[in-house]
């Protein structure tokens, strides 16, 4: 992997009169415009850093399932879009008042920029913060610094990493060791937080608690990966794939379990067998309705169900809401694994450069930016592991 885009960007006709300020550049990105779930490496025009904000030339970008949402309909955007939201690279240029990073530096994106001064950021709890405009695809002021032909074009929220360049908020990059792959650490940006976080954060894992993941793919092996460091026993990990299982058990999974043409009864027995009495703690880290309501049937009295993965929009469950209360059973939502970038980003590449969190074995493909559309087939065809466009 090289620290080079597969292009060279050209500095834009209209450059600050000053030269020695940052210049717009005219780059390549992966486009959805809407009409199709295919993307179009097409050229956009990526703005200098206004205020607060940070330039970065892109190392990878993970293909995560949440960009195969908007792609395939189940989430809608501002369009056109640039892809891309679990990004990492090197700072190129800074704008006006940034001081805790400079160029040269290499950093993790986040996806949900905090605000930093609602409530909620003060609190600490960025990842519900109230006054980020990520959702929106928008940076902090409601611009976006990408266009095309003089119109705006959105960087999906407000990272846009599947292109060779990128404007952040200078909150939205995080520093990290200069020896972290960059394809590791786009990874640290979204799934290995999210799952990570949702085992330590939310869920708060005692050593010796037993849990039952469902879904072994990118995030659902994060959270094994979680639960093996938080010393969880056992840890069942459920699957249709024996290629996305056989990889639960290289990351700390103790038991596997196919659960194709599995009744919710079915599963819950063999759980039941495993544990006793049912697993102090079940995740769910596919997003579909169906799987979401099979968790409360795989806890014991008083287990913890957490809801990791993130399903289409308008996805209702039904629950037995007596049997749940009469159980004691509580139902955690799990968004980003209650992460706090500048908290975790960096402890989470210490774990991975001690050996730790063995990230980098996550990754079993891949791509060129012009290869994105077969990256997502890939994962439409169910593909194992993680893949990440390298720069």
């Amino acid at each position: 992997m090289t620290d080079t885009p597969s292009a060279d960007p050209r500095t834009d006709s209209k450059a600050a009169a000053d030269p020695a300020a940052p210049q717009p550049l005219t780059v390549r990105a992966a486009i959805h415009a809407g009409s199709t779930s295919a993307l179009q490496i097409q050229q956009v025009q990526v703005a200098a850093p206004g205020p607060g904000q940070v330039r970065i030339r892109l190392g990878a970008s993970g293909i995560c399932g949440s960009d195969r949402h908007v792609l395939d309909g189940d989430w809608t955007l501002p369009q056109p879009t640039v892809m891309g939201h679990e990004g990492a690279g090197v700072v190129e240029a800074v704008g006006e008042g940034v001081t805790e990073l400079t160029t040269g530096d290499h950093v993790v994106m986040t996806w949900f920029y905090p605000c930093l001064h609602c409530a909620a950021c003060r609190e600490g709890r960025t990842w519900v913060c109230t006054g980020s405009r990520a959702d929106e695809c928008l940076l902090p002021d409601g611009t976006t610094a990408v266009s095309q032909n003089n119109r705006p074009v959105y960087p999906y929220l407000a990272v846009g990493s599947m292109a060779e360049y990128t404007v952040v908020p200078a909150q939205a990059a995080i520093k990290i060791p200069k020896d972290v792959p960059f394809d590791v650490a786009a990874l640290i940006g979204c799934s290995v937080a999210t799952g990570f976080g949702a085992v330590v954060n939310d869920a708060e894992v005692k050593p010796g608690r037993s849990a039952v993941v469902i879904g072994a793919g990118g995030v659902g092996l994060c959270i094994i990966m979680g639960l093996a460091l938080a010393g969880a026993q056992p840890i069942i990990a459920v699957d249709v794939h024996e290629q996305s299982l056989d990889l639960a058990e290289r990351f700390g999974a103790t038991h596997l379990v196919n659960s194709r043409g599995r009744s919710t009864e079915d599963l819950a027995d063999e759980v039941r067998r495993i544990t006793g009495e049912g697993a102090d703690y079940a995740f769910e880290a596919i997003g579909r309705a169906e799987t979401i309501q099979q968790m409360p049937a795989l806890l014991r009295l008083g287990g913890t169900a957490v809801v990791v993965g993130l399903p289409p929009q308008d996805s209702p469950i039904g629950l037995d809401l007596l049997s749940f209360a009469e159980s004691g059973q509580r139902l955690l939502g799990s968004n980003y694994g209650s992460t706090v970038p500048a908290r975790d980003f960096p402890m989470l590449a210490g774990l991975y450069r001690t050996g730790q969190l063995p990230i980098d074995q996550l990754i079993t493909q891949r791509h060129s930016l012009d290869e994105v559309n077969t990256a997502f087939d890939q994962m439409r065809s169910g593909a194992r592991g993680r893949s990440v466009i390298v720069y």
